[in-house]
């Protein structure tokens, strides 16, 4: 199976930029109300600053020129009323997009959380968790900016130019023309920006992705760092991530700094060349000094927009990127899945078949990990799973609790393909526990709990008894409402192993699949459980993989496994006898 490493970039789809943000601005439908509030106070924004050049042209040729000062403070004050009036309004369009962009950015992390969920073991094997995160957390935020400045950026200030642009034509054509003269300057700006920058961007993101993996990984490992002083290789690792992460921001961003120079020249040349124009070319005594400060002003109001325009566009390239890997998640369709269900698993009795069962990754499919195994299993025996490392012991428990679906073949489950059942009612009849003592944060009754929500207090004691861990748990400063971390500090590993039986025990599944479930227990703590174990094997049907040949003896069969399929199966006293694969594990085990 290919690994993506926080040592490596992801491979990243490409999706069209405006597929893309036509998707990302959808969610905006959802705020209909809220959004058309904002383009109507947007709208007296814009008429205000229109009206604003006009108030100053018509201060200057008809008040100040006439020494009509009574006449000018009225306008005076009418402008400083209805520009005090903007700032409210713009006070209250921030307020209001504020909200729906939070809304926005907490549906799409449900839906992508939501979704992350139903996706297969495949896709968890193949990356690591801080790469996931990385698309849940930090892709997500910098969705922020463009979905808010969507609508107070770029339809305001697009409305603005256009209008700006026709006042100007209407007012003067020639000083237009002079003002607009260094627009193909900003064209070829834009289009450098399209051609080079989004993928600068999408190289940051990678880089993003694969410091926030090493992160994750690192600290997940501390203690094994600590136990091999490997410290100074880690911080050299995260020393080059980091370096790494800053020369590709650098890269990125140098475009974008350089655009805005682009802007900041295009307006001098475009203010230059009006006033050239006017006062050169046309003449001062054709062109009022009022027109003249109308016109500048109105130059401002079409570069500001077109500044705030750019900015817009480059955090569309910057964070497209972030668009794109999130839809690319959003698309990744399960490949375990209810699509061919017709109905619930009834209640499970516990009989398994193989029916000529085989299985390759889907990156390696020449490669069959197991090939045409069948076997029928009875309701209540157990079978032990033995085998070398890598042989496709795991491969069988997957297949039967569908963490997997098989290559070739069916696997069925008291007469039911189980790809034709709902995979909820499939695992909530099964008891998994592996040799990953995995513990949530919280207390000791919610982590046993979590194998039946439903469970009474009672019950998780009786299960904690049967697999002898009330006892130790009894011991901790406050019993079963002791808080744990996810890491279980200040339990051995013997404990929390004790804590994933009692788990497993409370949800009394139809079949039981214990992975080197008592790998992590020391021979005394193994002799306390083992009552518990056995009650939890009676009645149902289970799998055992064990390494520790000890711990099978009294298995209903043994079935060897090796080079993707049975080599050999009976009971440890007939395969034993039959000094072939299974007595030679043995005798590997216990030779002195």
């Amino acid at each position: 199976m290919a690994i993506n490493s926080f040592k490596e970039d992801e491979k990243s789809s490409e999706a069209g930029k405006v597929k893309t943000l036509l998707r990302l601005f959808s969610y905006l439908l959802a705020y209909k109300k809220e959004v058309l509030l904002v383009l109507l106070i947007m709208s007296v924004c814009v008429m205000i600053n229109l009206i604003n050049p006009l108030i100053i042209e018509t201060a200057t040729d008809d008040y100040i020129k006439a020494g009509d000062f009574a006449g000018l403070i009225r306008l005076v004050l009418f402008a400083l009323a209805i520009n005090t009036f903007m700032v409210l309004l713009i006070k209250l369009r921030m307020h209001i997009m504020n909200r729906v962009c939070n809304s926005i950015l907490l549906t799409i992390r449900q839906e992508l959380y939501t979704h992350i969920q139903t996706l297969d073991f495949s896709f968890f094997d193949s990356r690591p968790t801080g790469k996931i995160l990385s698309r849940i957390i930090g892709d997500i935020n910098s969705l922020k900016d463009v979905l808010g400045n969507c609508v107070t950026t770029l339809i305001p200030d697009f409305v603005t130019v256009s209008a700006v642009v026709i006042i100007m034509v209407c007012k003067n054509p020639l000083l237009t023309a002079a003002s607009l003269s260094s627009t193909p300057l900003l064209a070829l700006g834009l289009w450098v920006i399209q051609v080079y920058s989004h993928k600068r961007w999408q190289v940051f993101r990678k880089k993003s992705s694969n410091l926030n993996a090493f992160l994750h990984e690192d600290m997940a490992g501390i203690r094994v760092i600590h136990s091999f002083a490997a410290q100074e290789e880690t911080h050299n690792s995260f020393k080059r991530l980091l370096e790494e992460h800053r020369l590709a921001f650098n890269h990125a961003v140098r475009l974008n700094d350089g655009f805005n120079s682009v802007i900041d020249i295009c307006w001098g040349i475009g203010c230059a060349a009006m006033y050239y124009v006017g006062i050169i070319v046309i003449g001062i005594d054709t062109v009022s000094v009022g027109t003249l400060l109308a016109f500048g002003s109105y130059i401002g109001m079409f570069w500001r927009p077109i500044m705030n325009l750019s900015n817009f566009y480059n955090q569309l390239i910057t964070n497209i990127a972030a668009a794109e890997r999130i839809f690319e998640v959003l698309d990744t369709p399960s490949k375990i899945t209810d699509e061919r269900a017709k109905g619930q698993m009834p209640p499970i009795r516990g009989e398994v078949v193989f029916d000529h069962v085989s299985f390759a990754y889907d990156d390696a499919p020449d490669v069959r990990v197991l090939d045409d195994v069948s076997f029928t299993i009875k309701p209540g025996e157990t079978i032990a799973l033995v085998g070398p490392t890598g042989a496709g012991k795991t491969t069988i428990v997957s297949l039967i609790s569908r963490f997997y679906n098989a290559t070739a073949g069916r696997v069925l489950i008291d007469g039911h393909d189980i790809q034709e059942v709902t995979l909820e009612s499939l695992r909530t009849q099964m008891g998994i526990m592996t040799q990953d003592n995995f513990l949530f944060t919280g207390t000791v009754r919610e982590n046993i709990r979590y194998g039946r929500l439903d469970a009474t207090d009672a019950e998780i004691e009786e299960a904690a008894r049967a697999v002898g861990a009330h006892e130790f748990i009894m011991r901790l400063e406050k019993g079963y409402d002791t808080l744990l971390s996810e890491r279980g500090g200040g339990l051995s590993i013997g404990q929390k192993q004790l804590l994933a039986f009692a788990r497993t025990f409370v949800s009394m599944p139809g079949i039981l699949i214990l992975d080197e479930a008592t790998s992590s227990i020391d021979t005394r703590t193994e002799l306390i459980v083992q009552q518990g174990i056995e009650s939890l094997l009676a009645g149902r049907t289970s799998f055992v993989i064990a390494h520790r040949l000890s711990t099978i003896q009294k298995a209903d069969r043994i079935f060897v496994i090796d080079e993707g399929g049975i080599v050999e199966e009976g009971t440890a006293a007939e395969l034993f006898a039959k000094k072939g694969a299974y007595y030679n594990l043995y005798m590997a085990q216990y030779a002195v």
